[in-house]
């Protein structure tokens, strides 16, 4: 199970390489013999605990024995350069886990870690094929640690749990759901990128999630590109319209609910990014400037927009309101009277956004108050770090703007899937106050 390298310079990476000399090397090699007996017979039958106690003593004689393999402790380029990537996205990653230290000391601890995942079972995943992949465990932490600049060495419970209780289950699946895509094509035909819609409401850590899995499509050597609703909005023209057509109508006085996007770009964008299957091919995907007109938003220049090139593996596709179906008008007025336009103007969306993606994330929450919590944590970050921010109060009206439409469409979204999605092809992750993934049924 090789992992491609980060570069000429990296093998294979390792979580318990701590420096040139190769003493934390010596110190897993060590621990893992002390150690690996913790994979208890209980979780395993005796044949397969031996064949997986066997595959994770493997993996103590590849390691790397030189800094090499500890290259991106001395060299962060790499990092610095997926940084630069991200922050002409929409903002740099919040770097915002927890820092108190958790020391992990041998791969059979973490491979433990890992099987108490909530999403193992979810996913299909056993302690077999846990311990067959545990090389691309390791290596797919190894790149996380990089891209949100964790030291492997000291990963808080938080960190780990993140790392190897979420965005790592979620990619497998991923993989899995590229690889059912590309089977249903015939061998010569030409394969256009799957497209993986994420619909989880704002705040809860959708964007991190799809820059996570973004970064780790490039270094495997997919080719993927991510999309946000949020670049299909109106320009300042058009939103400055949409007021006027709908006086009095908060819901429609700022950008965020349906009526606020420009659907023909979007059937433009996606249909376009189907076609990226060669080499050569190339396109610019648009991007929204929500500091345009003081905070109200405008289509960014489009010689700012990302380029990307084909052959496309996957889109990642994210929005607060992917999904939702329209619904009867006496359903939508009893949560609010404003939200029958919005309902209207939902209709149309289904043709322009959701046809066109073949799987899904759903991202669930308990209470949809916890919107307003979350942002009021960004602005608050944002403001301490000296940059603009919103007032609490301005929080509360902006969070306002999009509180009836979760209380009309979670439900439906919830207890029904997506629009037009297939269940076989539908994953959903209940994640808690912390945003992290919790057992849900």
């Amino acid at each position: 199970m090789a992992t491609q390298p980060l570069s000429s310079t990296s093998t294979f990476p390792s979580l318990f390489c701590s420096n040139s000399n190769g003493v934390g090397f010596y110190k897993f090699r060590s621990s893992l013999y002390s150690h690996h007996v913790s994979v208890s017979s209980s979780s395993l039958p005796m044949a397969k605990t031996n064949q997986s106690i066997s595959r994770l003593c493997y993996l103590q004689t590849h390691l790397p024995k030189s800094g090499n393999g500890c290259s991106w402790i001395q060299d962060n380029s790499l990092c610095h350069s997926v940084s630069a990537s991200v922050e002409g996205y929409r903002g740099s990653v919040c770097y915002s886990l927890p820092t108190k230290p958790a020391q992990v000391s041998t791969v059979a601890d973490l491979f433990e870690f890992i099987c108490s995942g909530p999403l193992i079972e979810k996913l299909g995943l056993s302690p077999e094929s846990v311990a067959d992949a545990i090389d691309k465990w390791l290596a797919y932490g190894s790149y996380l640690c990089r891209l949100f600049k964790a030291n492997e060495m000291e990963l808080t419970i938080p960190q780990k749990a993140r790392f190897y209780h979420y965005y790592i289950p979620v990619f497998f699946w991923c993989e899995d759901q590229i690889s059912q895509h590309q089977s249903s094509f015939k061998e010569g035909e030409e394969i256009p990128p799957l497209v993986i819609g994420f619909s989880a409401p704002q705040g809860c850590g959708k964007t991190t999630l799809v820059y996570a899995l973004n970064y780790l499509f490039e270094v495997t050597g997919r080719k993927s590109a991510m999309l946000s609703i949020d670049d299909f909005y109106l320009t300042a023209e058009g939103q400055a319209q949409l007021r006027e057509r709908n006086p009095g109508n908060a819901l429609l006085e700022l950008r965020g609910n349906a009526g606020s996007h420009d659907l023909e770009l979007s059937v433009e964008t996606l249909t376009a990014l189907s076609k990226l299957t060669k080499e050569g091919l190339k396109m610019k995907l648009p991007r929204y400037d929500k500091s345009a007109f003081s905070g109200r938003g405008d289509r960014a220049d489009p010689s700012t927009w990302p380029e990307v090139e084909g052959p496309l593996t996957v889109v990642l596709f994210e929005g607060w309101m992917l999904g939702f179906k329209p619904l009867p008008t006496e359903a939508v007025t009893a949560v609010d009277p404003q939200l029958e336009t919005v309902n209207n103007n939902m209709k149309v969306y289904y043709d322009a956004w959701d046809k066109y993606i073949k799987a899904w994330i759903v991202i669930k929450i308990n209470d949809p108050s916890c919107v307003y919590y979350w942002r009021l944590q960004a602005e608050i970050a944002m403001r301490e770090a000296g940059k603009p921010g919103m007032t609490d109060e301005e929080v509360r009206d902006f969070v306002s703007r999009y509180l009836p439409a979760y209380k009309a469409y979670l439900p439906v979204l919830y207890s029904e899937g997506p629009s037009g999605s297939d269940p076989k092809r539908l994953l959903v992750v209940e994640i808690d106050e912390e945003r992290n993934p919790i057992l849900g049924y």
